[in-house]
């Protein structure tokens, strides 16, 4: 079998079930494991990302979409000569990955046309249906319910650590800066499963742009800042746009120093690692039930003292690395 993953979350999946060597096709986004590094690129965005500011990605996503162009350039020469049998896409975000209507597109002339595997996760529980869906697709059903028992497993175990919590402190989690986006689907499913108190926003909803009086009517007591597609590096030269807008420095999170830059691999991505994510989030909620979860160079944190005294652009300066 010959498969063909135009997202990361699904290159994740299929290393994490054994399948690495299937895969034929990758995008430009699968960089985990480090053997998807090898992998032939089919998929490419137009934008760099990580180069540019979130104001500058802003402007540059609308140019594409108004002159009525495609974020990805997909390989459709190389698809139809390479003639996978499983191509994996999804249907939530145009903006994070190739979107199912252009694979469709590109598939639906190919002889002897590859199943086309559509992945649209809304909830961590979803996120575990889609790893069954891809064993299903991929001939690896057996390996994908272990794979999904060790997960809830892990899923359990912080449950258990977090079940006679009493008080929940008040989290938000922002995935866009400039324009400000707070975190959607799955991510407030793992604020609540972390034991946060989410405000208004339920699991499943979509990713939604909010005004910065909106963060300041919440009054998180604890802000993540795990912004798409951004590693410590970016999500650093971000945030001083969020420590210059009225009213930064009397937020509870960061009159606490509970201000938490955050990778976004663990996230964005619904794959295995949105469970590392929860633990994650879960010992920076309740550090005094979990612990030991977090990589060396995945978190940096406010330090509340510096902060006080600090001009909005140098707020980058008093982040450090956590824990």
């Amino acid at each position: 079998m010959k498969i063909c993953s135009l997202l990361p979350s699904g290159t994740e999946i299929l290393f994490a079930l054994g399948l690495g060597d299937r895969i034929i096709g990758v995008s430009d986004l699968c960089d985990f494991p480090d053997e998807a590094l090898e992998k032939r690129i089919v998929c490419r965005s137009k934008i760099d990302a990580a180069a540019l500011s979130s104001e500058e990605v802003e402007a540059e996503m609308r140019r594409l979409l108004e002159a009525g162009e495609e974020l990805y350039e997909l390989d459709r020469d190389w698809l139809a000569e390479n003639k996978p049998d499983v191509v994996l896409t999804q249907d939530l975000c145009y903006f994070c990955e190739v979107n199912s209507v252009q694979v469709i597109e590109a598939v639906e002339a190919m002889p002897g046309q590859p199943r086309v595997v559509v992945l649209q996760p809304r909830t961590v529980a979803d996120i575990l249906e889609t790893v069954k869906q891809v064993g299903v697709a991929c001939c690896a059903e057996s390996e994908a319910r272990k794979l999904v028992k060790a997960l809830e497993s892990r899923i359990e175990t912080v449950s258990s650590a977090l079940a006679t919590v009493s008080a929940k402190p008040r989290v938000l989690s922002l995935e866009g800066v400039n324009p400000l986006v707070v975190g959607g689907h799955w991510i407030p499913d793992l604020l609540r499963l972390a034991g946060g108190e989410l405000g208004a926003f339920s699991p499943g909803c979509p990713a939604q742009r909010i005004t910065w009086s909106q963060v300041l009517d919440s009054q998180p007591e604890i802000l993540f800042v795990d912004l798409c597609s951004s590693d410590l590096e970016r999500s650093l030269r971000e945030v001083p746009w969020l420590a210059a807008q009225e009213g930064w420095s009397n937020l509870p999170a960061v009159l606490n120093g509970q201000v938490y830059l955050i990778d976004h691999v663990y996230f964005s991505r619904p794959g295995p690692r949105v469970v590392q994510g929860l633990e994650i989030l879960a010992q920076l909620t309740h550090p005094d039930r979990v612990s030991g979860c977090i990589p060396q160079g995945v978190v940096a944190k406010l330090d509340p003292v510096l902060a006080a005294d600090c001009r909005p652009e140098d707020i980058s300066s008093c982040f450090r690395p956590y824990p």
